[in-house]
This record gives C-alpha cells, sequence and structure tokens, in this order.
C-alpha cells in the first residue's frame, strides 16, 4: 500500500462559494461537475497523488471537529495563507515549524466552517 489515504472529500453548504474560496487559495480553477446526485469541485492533483473534492449534497455537513485534512501548501506555506482571509477563511493557527525534517503546518477555517490543515517544508 503506497498511501493510507487514496481520496478525501470536503463538504460544503455552497459549492459555488467552496470552489472561489480554495480556487483563490490555491490560486487555481476547481472543475466542478455533478455525479450521482452529488456537486463536486475536484481540488488540483496530479496522477500519481492523492486527489479530493469539496462536494455539496445530503449527509455533507461542513465541520471544526470531524477528522483534520492536510493539503498541500505548496513550496512556502506563506503563499496560500496570504490568501486564506482574502477569500473568506480565517487562520486558526498560523504558520508553526513543526521540526526541520517535517516543515511546517498551519490551520485554518474556510468559507464552509471545514477546519483545514496546510502543510509545506517552507
Amino acid at each position: 500500500m503506497a498511501h493510507a489515504i487514496n481520496w478525501f472529500e470536503i463538504p460544503a453548504k455552497n459549492l459555488e462559494r467552496a470552489c472561489s474560496f480554495y480556487g483563490a487559495v490555491f490560486n487555481t480553477d476547481i472543475h466542478r461537475e455533478e455525479i450521482s446526485g452529488l456537486k463536486m469541485g475536484f481540488l488540483p492533483h496530479g496522477q500519481q497523488e492523492v486527489g479530493g473534492a469539496l462536494v455539496e449534497g445530503e449527509g455533507y455537513e461542513p465541520s471544526e471537529s470531524g477528522p483534520l485534512v492536510y493539503l498541500n501548501g505548496g513550496d512556502d506555506l506563506a503563499d496560500p495563507l496570504s490568501r486564506v482571509e482574502p477569500a473568506g477563511g480565517s487562520l486558526v493557527m498560523p504558520k508553526t515549524k513543526v521540526s526541520d525534517e517535517v516543515g511546517y503546518i498551519a490551520i485554518i477555517k474556510d468559507c464552509e466552517g471545514n477546519k483545514v490543515a496546510f502543510h509545506s517544508m517552507q
């Protein structure tokens, strides 16, 4: 098994708002589709990487208390974090160094009310 996680979904009450938020934070367009009655916005990922989506639909409730998903903060965590508040989110824990080997983490609250973390080596 290469990875313990192969897919994740972040709940949204308003998919368009969530796609705008994550699109701004990642500085990219979020591809949207409707699949099996669920509205989905796919977060950027490569062929061999863990992927995930924003999902609006029955049974998907944003939460601050569920599992904490760590998203890729790119080369320097300061970059996506600088776009969180202007996009409608808030900073829960600022960029914090874990160790030289692990790098940095930060925790945000997205526009939907989900607590999400970011990781980068810088």
